[in-house]
């Protein structure tokens, strides 16, 4: 225990016991004592000041925002000009450029195209797409090209075919007569536009007049360009031709019968070729086959090979020319799914241009063709 202060005793003088030691801290030094923070104040501001803030403050937003949003009354006071209005042709930042006398999109889009069981029918399809948000019905539709001397039409049967927005429709259209260039000219098609091939070409190769019909029962006729992506034009215009070149100096045809080799897996079929002038030698009309092609469903026999280079003249006698045939294909699919494997090409020159004759086997033929590939198929 320590000694208590008496009365007139100063603390200061107070000793400790006998025996004791006085308190110190860790380092030997007494105890030192910590001062009270001193008391936190809140500065107080006078009333008359608040009172004037609030008396500018809004003064000075309303000077800021007038000065914000309004102009100079003269724009040659800051030196500019006020930006010029867009002319047609030109372009203003942020939008899209519009050509001047750029016309308004057609309504409908056209195409030529033709299905392949069609090829020997001398058939295509007019393939229509309404560009626009609703229905139209097409009442007829006629494309004119120069590969044709007429015009590729379509009558719609009935009340029209409609044309739902973004779907195409195919209308089929019997060919015309080929436009070809004379005989002995071999310069190729005459007077053409242009050519689609089958690399995708979307050049225009003519123009359709088309009637249309919109929901309100109001008709009109429009003139849009047509496209021939595949070539279909391009192509019958050339098998045409050659075909009108061919057809002056002899016929072609195929027997209708089949004859099976022994083994089955093969067969010959005879082509047939008559000339248009037999026995007449002032004559000079001639085409040269310079070989057969093979198709979907039928390939060339090895043991009887088909021929190369065989001249025809206008003034010979019929002639017979045997064909060996064996299978090009015996998948399941082969004969259920045939439109083309009939169709027989020949490759000519003629009038001076080559091409290809395609021969049909005709009905009866195509019938033992298929009976037969079904046997010879089932032999392998």
């Amino acid at each position: 225990m320590t000694n208590r202060p008496g009365p007139g005793t100063s603390p200061s003088r107070l000793l400790p016991r006998c025996g004791t030691r006085a308190y110190t801290g860790r380092m030997g030094s007494p105890p030192t004592r910590r001062r009270p923070p001193p008391e936190r104040r809140t500065a107080q501001i006078p009333p008359r000041r608040v009172r004037a803030a609030l008396t500018i403050v809004p003064l000075l937003v309303s000077v800021f925002l007038a000065v914000a949003c309004t102009g100079p009354a003269n724009p040659a006071a800051t030196g500019t000009s006020p930006p010029a209005a867009p002319t047609p042709g030109s372009s203003v930042p942020g939008t899209a450029s519009v050509p001047s006398g750029t016309p308004s999109a057609a309504p409908v889009t056209a195409a030529m195209n033709q299905f392949r069981d069609n090829y020997s029918k001398q058939i295509v399809e007019i393939q229509l797409t309404n560009t626009t948000s609703a229905a139209l019905t097409v009442e007829a539709a006629d494309v004119t090209t120069a590969l044709f001397a007429g015009a590729i039409g379509w009558t719609a049967p009935g009340g029209g075919t409609e044309l739902p927005p973004g779907q195409p429709k195919s209308l089929p259209a019997l060919l015309p007569a080929a436009a070809c260039p004379a005989a002995g000219d071999a310069s190729g098609n005459a007077g053409t536009e242009a050519t689609g091939t089958a690399s995708g070409s979307e050049a225009k190769a003519g123009e359709a007049t088309l009637r249309l019909r919109d929901t309100t029962g109001a008709v009109r006729q429009v003139t849009v360009a047509v496209t021939d992506p595949f070539g279909v034009l391009t192509r019958n215009n050339d098998e045409q031709c050659v075909a009108q070149a061919a057809n002056a100096v002899a016929g072609f045809r195929f027997a209708p019968d089949l004859r099976p080799t022994a083994d089955g897996r093969a067969a010959v079929v005879d082509l047939v070729i008559t000339s248009r002038h037999a026995g007449d030698s002032t004559s000079k009309q001639a085409l040269t086959i310079d070989g057969v092609g093979g198709t979907t469903l039928l390939a060339e026999d090895a043991a009887a090979p088909w021929p190369h280079g065989l001249e025809i003249t206008a003034d010979q006698p019929e002639r017979v020319v045997p064909l060996g045939l064996r299978p090009a294909r015996c998948d399941p699919h082969a004969v259920a799914e045939d439109k083309v494997g009939t169709l027989i090409p020949l490759h000519v020159t003629v009038a001076g241009r080559a091409g290809t004759l395609k021969i049909d086997a005709g009905m009866a033929l195509r019938g033992r063709i298929y009976d037969f590939v079904t046997a010879a198929c089932g032999r392998q």
